[in-house]
């Protein structure tokens, strides 16, 4: 059902908004002259009552869609009966979600719960640290390893870890402590990889960095070197876990298992919640009093991270994200062999990139802003990559309807 565009004297229209947004917000986003109202589903509507594709899923966070009808029962169940208590008392959402992600990871031992997928990556930082202090290594003997192209938050640590130097300018001085690497160049790392590292951050699949997948000749040596020097080897699966590979983590594919696993954007599927899993390595390092946060693990983001945990593992989706993955590339390589705007398609599951050809390379912003003008909403990735983060439920109509809005923007370009 398409939603129509509102009257009536009181109502504020869009412009009045969107021009209040310019004047009270802080001005770090380009957002698009649009103010979404509604979602059912792959589908989205505007103020003005237009309809949008949704290949964005609020970067790949609405995994089960918009307005999933168990979501919103367990948030309305837990509503009614408690919102929050801090992490000074127990209340059993949190208690069984931890229980229920310690089962699915086939490694962890712990959780902690946050509120992002930064927090939950800071959180890992002072482990790796913490655990480092513990085993008696000096500070200087405490470095984390990333890599080129990596993005891990926006705080001060974690947009140190994040490898790409336009997170950091302004922003200096820098935590120091911190190194860098080539991503999937394992000569490289008899350089990096020395004796002062103590962790390594890594993500299985980068998503800003340009939906580029790690090799698994890569993850397993940096699994070796870990094991060997007592690192802890920590995977951010924050945008590429819950489902959005095909399976349930992305490490499950080369079959490497982390010490420390980072979690975030589809366990709320739009309610905030991030979690650390802890391995046994290191699941006695943070002890009373080392970390904290008043509102992380409350008991309606627990509730909604349950209900999400289990639609998220089961058969029947984990199959329709590799069955709707290869219509979508399907799809996006006959544009690109039609209009030769699209070079490669690559990633995995439903985190797919579509490499623009040089000569459009440019143009991934200007692309972004047509598709939206033809009812379409997708992201970039890094530079001349767009993105691909649909619901995981997203069915084939919805994929050939958002495949011809993009065939239509694609045509038109110079």
């Amino acid at each position: 059902m398409v939603c129509m565009p509102r009257d009536g004297p009181n109502v504020n229209t869009t412009e009045p908004l969107i021009a209040t947004a310019q004047r009270t917000l802080l001005p770090i986003y380009r957002q698009r002259e649009m103010v979404l109202e509604r979602g059912l589903g792959s589908r989205v509507w505007d103020r003005e009552g237009r309809e949008y594709v949704d290949f964005a899923a609020g970067i790949a966070v609405t995994a089960l869609g918009h307005g999933d009808p168990e979501i919103l029962a367990a948030l309305h169940e837990q509503a009614a009966r408690l919102w929050h208590t801090s992490n000074v008392f127990y209340s059993e959402p949190p208690i069984r979600l931890a229980e229920e992600l310690v089962a699915a990871s086939g490694f962890a031992e712990r959780v902690f719960f946050c509120n992002s997928g930064a927090e939950a990556n800071e959180a890992a930082i002072k482990l790796i640290r913490k655990h480092a202090a513990e085993g008696g290594r000096p500070p200087e003997r405490r470095v984390i390893l990333s890599f080129e192209g990596a993005f891990h938050g926006r705080t001060l640590a974690t947009v140190t870890a994040t490898a790409q130097p336009k997170y950091h300018q302004g922003f200096e001085p820098l935590p120091p402590g911190f190194r860098y690497s080539a991503f999937n160049d394992i000569g490289a790392l008899d350089q990096a990889f020395t004796d002062d590292v103590a962790g390594v951050l890594v993500e299985p699949i980068q998503g800003e960095g340009g939906v580029v997948s790690a090799e698994p000749a890569f993850l397993r040596e940096l699994r070796q070197r870990c094991s060997a020097s007592g690192a802890l080897l920590v995977f951010d699966e924050i945008q590429c876990g819950m489902g959005r590979t095909g399976r349930l983590w992305a490490h499950q594919w080369p079959q490497v298992v982390p010490d420390v696993m980072t979690l975030a954007k589809a366990l709320g599927c739009g309610f905030p919640i991030g979690a650390m899993l802890v391995g046994a390595a290191a699941a006695q390092a943070m002890q009373f009093g080392s970390h904290g946060t008043t509102f992380g693990g409350n008991p309606l983001a627990a509730a909604i991270g349950r209900v999400a945990l289990r639609k998220l593992s089961s058969v029947e989706l984990l199959a329709n994200v590799q069955t709707q993955s290869a219509v979508l590339r399907r799809g996006l390589e006959q544009l690109g062999a039609e209009t030769g705007v699209i070079d490669t398609v690559r990633g995995n599951g439903l985190m797919l990139g579509a490499v623009l050809a040089p000569a459009y390379s440019g143009r991934a912003g200007e692309i972004l802003d047509a598709a939206a003008h033809e009812g379409l909403l997708l992201l970039q990735a890094g530079s001349g990559v767009l993105r691909f983060v649909p619901a995981l439920t997203i069915g084939g109509v919805d994929i050939s309807e958002g495949l011809a809005r993009l065939g239509r923007v694609l045509r038109q370009l110079d």
